[in-house]
Formats: structure tokens, C-alpha cells, sequence
């Protein structure tokens, strides 16, 4: 249920049917994307709170169901209403937030060291493999109908399937049964002092700003490298597109195919990495990561330099640095699991995914588009420096997935410390109940 609900609920869907009613690259078609982003991100922390503190099954399903009711509406918006549309993907924003702060805590509370690693894998190959059916989904749907709007209408289908399945037959675990102890602990604290505690916590903060940095990447390489690829095209007298700054069907059907086996390797790859490294090292997790990142640098950097004389070379170096860079979805959701306490668990999760938007994908493609269009201005009619001003915009993202690389660095540093106090935190909640349970039975 939680994979069927992870592949159809993807941000993806947000841009790629209104790209028919409006040029992909303007202001307008942007808006959306920021409405559905700013809505996720001010959502999150409030599902955060209640995710601790009330049923998260009955949440999680109420959200996949406003989810999907929301978008099925906004199948019948017309051209003359874009106003209304973009009210919806700012309702959209708010459904997906309620599914993405809850379920990692849920599948955290069901499963304990390697199993929840894998089960985590399992879940999180489901974002980046949405993310490329979204590119799929939406042409194929378009064609398939010859009208954008069902683009719209086939994943609330599955969302309202997988609602209810979470909803009739998941369970509700206690908060934090799969750790010892942690599902006999009563206590919560306000949401002033598990802030507090989440900002002293070091592991916590550094691998969610690490975080950030895979999302800015992703959110730039979603919506440029398309455009980028067939500008290199263009370039290379392969293929001439019509309207250069309207990326081909083609770019985006064979990027999205690879954005979809990417994440699948990715996640695979980094959980049996994972299970390996932890027999010679404790700091596994976060040292994993590093690696992952400062290797996804590398190829990154490398579409550049062989876009312009091989377009194949370029999806070779896309394939193996996407692979590397979805290595650590999964292993940060675990770390966080090692480092926070069960009860604060979808606070942290809703604000490490606040912050990955807020610094990440929020930003990154309007800030790549202003740095390609300020470069661009200078030979505004070459063809070759549309081509290259993209791609020094570009080469902000492999430098942004080195500072998360450092961010990881820093985590392992930190990470056996943070666990270990999270542990003992669990003990003494423990010990002040039984403390406390005693007390009141003797009077």
C-alpha cells in the first residue's frame, strides 16, 4: 500500500500536464511548481505534530484521499481558470505533505536495524521511480487521449485504492515498538521542546541539510536536463526542435526512464551497501552517503563535458551519477531513526523535509534559469551559447552535491553520539514511568 501511494503521490505530475496549456520554461508554468512546494512545505510541520500525537494510519489515508480527490477536480479546469488550478496544486502540496511526514515513521515502528533499512529501500525507490513516471504518465496519457487533463485523472485512481488499503489493512504499531523499549514509552513532550532537541541534535541537522543538496540537484536536473539535452542536440545538428526552450517528448520519456531505474538501483544498491559496511563500521550510514555524493559529483560534472560531442556519453554519465546520488534516500531516513527518539519522529521527518524544500527544489530551477538567462544575454541568438549558458547554470548542482557530501562527513562524526543518546533518553523515559507507575500503585 505505502509503495503503490509513494509511486502515484510524486511532485512530477505537478508540471508536466499544464506544459501543453503554457510555455514549460515561463513564469507562469513555473507557478504551479512553486504553489504545490510552498504548500508542502508549510503543511509538513503541522502533520509532523499530529503524526506524533494521534492516529497516523487514519492521517495518512484522509490525506491520500484529499490528494486525490484535489487532482481529479483539477482534471476539469479549464484554460480560462488557471487561477484555479494553481489553487489546487497548492491543495495537492497538502496531501502529499500528510503522506510524507507519517509514513517512514509508520514503517520505522514495524521494522529494526537491516529489515527497516531494506523496508525503507523499498519505500523510498518509490519517489524517484514516480518521479520519472511522472514524465511517462503525463505524455503517454496526453497522446493516449489527445487531451492533457487525463494526465490527471488515472493516478487518483490508485490514490484512492491505496488509501483505503492503508486505511483496512495496515496497522497502527506503537510509537517506537521496534526499538528496545520504545513502545512502552507514554511520555511525549511539547513541540517547543522537541524542537529544541531536534536543533541541538547534530546528526539530525547536518544530514538534513545534506538532504537539501540532493534536492536541489533533483529538482534542477528534473526540470533542465531535458532542455539542456536537446539544446546539445540542436547543437550537434542531431535533431532541431521547433521551439528550442520546449524540451522534446523524446528527452523527457528517455530521461524519465532512466530517472525510474536509477532510483530502483539506487535505493538497492545503497541498502546492501549499508548492510556490509555496518560489519566494519558503526558510522556506516552517514559514511555511505558521503561516498555516494562526492562520486554523483563526479559524472555530474562529466554531462557537461561530453554532452556536446556525445548525447549518449551524457545519458551514460546521467545513469551512473542519478544512481549514486539516489544511494542515500533511504540510508537518511534511517539515520534519522537512529537519532531521534520514537515520539519525535514525524516532527523531524515533516521539518527535514521542510528544509529539503525550502533550500533544495524550492529554488533550484528558478535560480538555474536566472543564471542561464543572465549568461545568455550576451549572445542571445547563438544557438551554442543557449547551449552552454544552460550548462554552466548546470554545474551549480555537482557543487552543491559536494557540500552534502561534507554535510554526510559531518553527520559521521557525530552519529554514534546522537544514537547513543537516543537511546538513553529511551531508558530514562522508561525509568521515569515506572517510576511514576510505582508510586501511584503504592498510594
Amino acid at each position: 500500500s505505502f509503495l503503490i501511494s509513494s509511486v502515484i503521490i510524486t511532485p512530477s505530475s505537478v508540471l508536466t500536464p499544464f506544459s501543453h496549456l503554457f510555455d514549460i520554461f515561463s513564469l507562469f508554468s513555473f507557478l504551479p511548481f512553486t504553489v504545490f512546494i510552498c504548500s508542502f512545505m508549510v503543511a509538513a510541520p503541522i502533520f509532523g505534530y499530529l503524526g506524533d500525537r494521534f492516529n497516523r494510519k487514519v492521517i495518512l489515508s484522509c490525506g491520500i484521499f484529499f490528494w486525490s480527490i484535489v487532482t481529479l477536480s483539477s482534471s476539469f479546469i479549464s484554460r480560462e481558470y488557471y487561477w484555479l488550478f494553481v489553487l489546487s496544486r497548492g491543495l495537492v502540496g497538502i496531501g502529499e505533505s500528510s503522506y510524507s511526514s507519517i509514513s517512514p515513521t509508520i514503517i520505522g515502528d514495524l521494522f529494526t536495524n537491516n529489515s527497516r533499512t531494506m523496508m525503507l529501500s523499498v519505500f523510498y525507490l518509490a519517489i524517484p521511480l514516480g518521479s520519472g513516471l511522472g514524465y511517462i504518465l503525463g505524455s503517454s496519457a496526453k497522446v493516449a487521449a489527445g487531451d492533457w487533463h487525463w494526465a490527471l485523472r488515472v493516478s487518483p485512481v490508485l490514490g484512492l485504492t491505496a488509501g483505503s488499503l492503508i486505511l483496512l489493512f495496515v496497522p497502527e504499531p506503537k510509537r517506537g515498538s521496534a526499538d528496545q523499549m520504545g513502545g512502552r514509552i507514554k511520555t511525549r513532550t511539547s513541540w517547543f521542546c522537541d524542537m529544541k532537541a531536534l536543533a541541538k541534535n547534530r546528526s539530525y541537522m547536518f544530514s538534513s541539510l545534506a538532504s537539501a543538496a540532493v534536492s536541489f540537484a533533483t529538482g534542477a536536473f528534473g526540470i533542465w536536463i531535458p532542455s539542456y539535452l536537446t539544446r546539445a542536440q540542436e547543437v550537434q545538428k542531431i535533431e532541431v526542435c521547433p521551439k528550442s526552450e520546449i524540451c522534446s517528448s523524446t528527452d523527457s520519456l528517455i530521461f524519465g526512464a532512466i530517472t525510474c531505474v536509477t532510483g530502483l538501483l539506487g535505493v538497492l544498491i545503497g541498502a546492501a551497501t549499508t548492510r556490509l559496511c555496518r560489519q566494519k563500521t558503526k558510522r556506516a550510514d552517514p559514511l555511505v552517503c558521503a561516498v555516494s555524493m562526492l562520486g554523483s559529483a563526479i559524472f555530474i560534472c562529466l554531462i557537461f563535458v561530453v554532452a556536446k560531442k556525445s548525447i549518449i556519453g551524457a545519458y551514460v554519465c546521467i545513469f551512473i551519477g542519478e544512481t549514486l546520488l539516489f544511494l542515500n534516500w533511504a540510508i537518511t531516513a534511517d539515520i534519522l531513526m537512529f537519532v531521534v527518539i520514537p515520539t519525535r519522529r514525524a516532527t523531524a521527518v515533516a521539518f527535514q523535509s521542510f528544509t529539503s524544500h525550502l533550500l533544495g527544489d524550492a529554488g533550484s530551477p528558478y535560480l538555474i534559469g536566472l543564471i542561464s538567462d543572465g549568461l545568455q544575454q550576451s549572445y542571445a541568438t547563438s544557438t551554442l551559447w543557449k547551449f552552454l549558458s544552460l550548462g554552466y547554470a548546470l554545474m551549480l548542482c555537482p557543487f552543491i552535491i559536494v557540500l552534502g557530501g561534507m554535510f554526510f562527513l559531518a553527520t559521521a562524526l557525530f552519529f554514534l553520539d546522537d544514537r547513543e543518546k537516543a537511546e538513553k533518553h529511551l531508558v530514562i523515559f522508561f525509568c521515569l514511568q515506572c517510576a511514576h507507575l510505582s508510586w501511584w500503585t503504592e498510594f
